[in-house]
């Protein structure tokens, strides 16, 4: 198969943080494939096909990569941020595993700057000890799940990136999930809302948790809970990096 299939992050939103290697891959991209506002991002050139797709096919959208692969195209996956975090390497790699045929394809995962981490950095360095990221969005798995994770990474006294936080569709998810942290003992812990990081509509936010609501978050925004050790010095906000 002389076809390729690259799966590239285009990072947060500023074009400054987009790797090199994943501008050269999309300079020889004959298709980009992906969710319809992160393909607009790509700037359509002669020789270039954009497939746009709604949110909720990833893996039609993977097959179809795939197979403009196997067809000798030169294909580029795009996700924002990065494609491994709660993005489309996963869902390419699912379909890989249905289509044996398409195995042999050269196949590539390039790495962006995930919003958790420009989040972080415009904020200091909150992320500077343990830590995890979890996704409030129940479209792939239920809400009990969800709740779980939230009480043991309180429990474990991890700082948390929540991603996908509060939608149109389910705005109540990311209330009941503020409630969660406030009764596992959070309400003390410093909370960062980041809207839009690295656009124009950038918006930080800073509050402690139990000072936090709903309506501070929407799709575009990465909210980071501190550990119990994180502090502020200055306008910034960082966690130790020994633990208590």
């Amino acid at each position: 198969m002389t076809g390729t299939l690259t799966i590239a992050g285009l990072g947060p939103g500023d074009d400054a943080m987009v790797t090199p290697e994943v501008t050269a891959a999309l300079a020889v991209a004959t298709d980009i494939v992906g969710y319809g506002p992160y393909v607009a991002r790509v700037q359509l050139r002669d020789g270039l096909t954009l497939h746009p797709s709604d949110n909720r096919v990833e893996l039609q959208r993977a097959s179809e990569a795939l197979r403009l692969a196997s067809e000798g195209r030169h294909v580029v996956v795009v996700s924002s941020g990065d494609p491994g975090v709660f993005a489309m390497a996963s869902a390419v790699f699912e379909a890989l595993e249905h289509k044996p045929q398409w195995q042999a394809l050269t196949i590539r995962v390039l790495p962006g700057v995930t919003a958790m981490l420009a989040a972080a950095a415009r904020a200091g360095a909150p992320l500077g000890h343990d830590f995890c990221a979890i996704n409030l969005s129940d479209n792939l798995k239920p809400w009990a799940v969800i709740e779980r994770r939230l009480r043991l990474a309180a429990e474990a006294d991890f700082a948390i990136a929540l991603y996908n936080p509060r939608s149109a569709s389910r705005p109540e998810g990311f209330g009941r999930a503020l409630e969660i942290l406030n009764d596992a003992g959070c309400g003390e812990r410093i909370a960062i809302f980041a809207r839009a990081v690295s656009t124009p509509d950038e918006r930080i936010e800073t509050v402690a948790l139990r000072d936090a609501r709903p309506e501070m978050a929407d799709m575009r925004t990465l909210v980071i809970v501190g550990n119990s050790s994180t502090r502020r010095v200055g306008r910034f906000v960082y966690a130790p990096r020994q633990a208590r």
